[in-house]
């Protein structure tokens, strides 16, 4: 089977990972991660700039198997992810409600080397204040789903 007889992948752009509450980083939390990171926490409210992740994971509408699913995909499968980049427009505070609004931006299926067939996806979210609607930031994350099923 050539790159050009592959089935499509799902189409999934544009399917809702936005979540239905908040998402509160406590200081006791952020200063949990904080040692085991190494460093003291900031002291000045400020968040380690690494819950930018699982904020957002953890406030999204969808887990990890939802998302799989979405994707026609068994989570069993063995899910891989592939890169995550952040822009950040202010700092992450401890103690603010903030809301994850995002969306699946593409699903691609390729052929690799290594993997045979795969679906590469990628999703974004965004971290909001509740209060004031500021975009703290915006996180692209890209996963690589194996399409064993689809091996010849």
């Amino acid at each position: 089977m050539s790159e050009n007889d592959l089935p499509s992948p799902p189409d999934v752009a544009g399917t809702s990972l936005s979540g239905t509450g908040t998402i509160v980083i406590s200081a006791a939390d952020d200063a949990a991660l904080c040692r085991s990171t190494g460093v003291e926490p900031a002291g000045d409210g400020t968040a380690h700039p690494a819950w930018f992740f699982a904020a957002s994971q953890v406030g999204m509408g969808r887990s990890v198997a939802g998302i799989c699913e979405a994707c026609e995909f068994d989570v069993n499968d063995g899910p891989m992810m592939t890169g995550s980049r952040v822009t950040f427009a202010s700092a992450l505070r401890t103690g603010i409600p903030y809301r994850v609004e995002g969306e699946i931006k593409g699903l691609t299926r390729k052929r690799s080397r290594t993997l045979g067939v795969m679906d590469l996806m990628e999703y974004e979210l965004r971290l909001v204040e509740e209060a004031g609607g500021e975009t703290v930031l915006v996180t692209t994350n890209s996963w690589a789903l194996p399409r064993r099923e689809l091996a010849a």
